[in-house]
């Protein structure tokens, strides 16, 4: 069995990459989860799974030639792990057209495949993981600039056959709710959670470790748990899913 998310925002810095180890972490209690980081222009899952000292990264593996994806998965807080490199030549040299195969070949052998998505849709190194997910999960602050880039989101993955499987609010403050809850009339998925802010969250990012290694028994570790608990993981085909992927076509920017 196997599903592909891509975990995407809209916009940088709702705590998206957080969002992703965090769930991916949940959910690997259940499930054998391997985790992307598809963000192959503005990469930064490698700092916070202490991975900043990787000998292969997607980008390597991007490359013509370049070495297997497996070279460039490492096994990380009961995850499997694929980073992106942060080098700007790295990733000119870099070919998304080939992240198609790199997936495929991933979802063939896990149950569960997060892909850390780009925050924004000006490219198709950008819109491809939305593309090649089976849905995406939406991460949003509570604000309503937020809403309107994470409704964006969700028209250019509906319009590709790519379902909405929750919307995750970070970094919640008191008496951010009612945004939260307007979420309900615009969005295709239910709310997974509302994660508070949490210095934690800031400081597992200076540690180089996820937040649920770093500071398992916070709010924001235990409302993470609570959205994975919330996502319907559904089973599909490893080898179906794989042949789909190798096919996708890669869509024009928005």
């Amino acid at each position: 069995m196997v599903e592909a998310f891509a975990v995407a925002s809209g916009k940088g810095g709702t705590g998206k990459t957080t969002s992703t180890l965090a769930l991916g972490m949940a959910l690997a209690d259940s499930y054998d989860v391997t985790v992307v980081d598809a963000d192959t222009g503005m990469a930064n899952l490698l700092f916070h799974a202490g991975l900043s000292d990787a000998d292969a990264t997607l980008h390597d593996v991007l490359v013509e030639g370049g070495p297997s994806v497996e070279a460039a998965t490492y096994e990380r807080f009961g995850m499997s792990v694929v980073p992106c490199g942060t080098s700007l030549a790295a990733f000119e040299r870099a070919d998304p057209d080939r992240l198609r195969d790199v997936v495929a070949d991933l979802a063939s052998d896990t149950d569960v495949l997060l892909l850390d998505s780009p925050a924004t849709l000006g490219s198709k190194a950008a819109v491809l993981p939305v593309v090649l997910a089976d849905r995406a999960i939406v991460v949003l602050q509570p604000t309503v600039p937020a809403l309107s880039d994470g409704l964006k989101v969700q028209e250019y993955a509906l319009s590709y056959g790519t379902d909405i499987a929750g919307v995750l609010f970070n970094k919640v403050h008191d008496g951010d709710d009612g945004v939260a809850q307007q979420a309900d009339r615009y969005f295709e998925g239910p709310t997974l959670a509302e994660v508070p802010d949490a210095d934690a969250a800031r400081a597992a990012r200076s540690a180089g470790e996820p937040l649920l290694a770093y500071a398992p028994e916070s709010a924001a570790a235990e409302t993470f748990r609570q959205a994975a608990d919330a996502l319907d993981v559904r089973a599909g085909d490893g080898e179906a899913v794989a042949d789909r992927f190798q096919s996708a076509v890669i869509p024009d920017p928005p």
